[in-house]
């Protein structure tokens, strides 16, 4: 959904960002993470993946961005990322869920710039995506959990406290 953009933000850096910033850089693109505000490790961990900026979704990146993908499934990332795209840019809200987005003056939005949604993928884009995987060398980082320890995962990944993705094994 976010097309050729050579230029492209990654609002939140976990499970999904962590690998398609791995794609998106493998594809000549430049990937601009934006975290939690303060969240040093996870810029970090983006610059080690490759991206070419890493700073707080509070903050501008230095250049316009083609499109921006939110995987944080906060609503108050849209027109934060509405205002980081070039005219005619687009803004992916990737998340199964997201909470409310607020009110933003239609200047955000004007200048043909879009917002869209992932809705489903399919069984094809799975298997054009995992051959690409292989292609590209992209490493998961991924932090085991016993089933039991669930709720520990999902505080850990709330607070922020864990890269990559986090596995829940019997």
């Amino acid at each position: 959904m976010a097309e050729d953009a050579r230029n492209i933000g990654f609002y939140g850096f976990g499970a999904a960002a962590h690998i398609l910033a791995q794609l998106a850089v493998w594809q000549g693109r430049n990937v601009y993470a934006l975290t939690r505000p303060g969240d040093i490790e996870a810029q970090e961990f983006a610059r080690d993946l490759g991206a070419v900026w890493a700073g707080g979704s509070d903050e501008q990146p230095p250049a316009e961005l083609d499109a921006a993908i939110i995987f944080a499934p906060v609503g108050s990332l849209v027109p934060k990322a509405l205002r980081a795209v070039r005219k005619g840019g687009r803004v992916v809200c990737g998340g199964i869920h997201m909470s409310d987005i607020p009110t933003f003056p239609y200047s955000d939005l004007w200048g043909e710039r879009h917002i869209l949604s992932v809705a489903n993928l399919t069984r094809k884009d799975g298997e054009e995506f995992f051959a690409i995987v292989q292609t590209a060398g992209i490493q998961t980082q991924t932090q085991r959990y016993s089933l039991r320890d669930a709720n520990i995962a999902l505080a850990d990944l709330s607070a922020g406290r864990l890269q990559g993705a986090a596995v829940l094994v019997p």
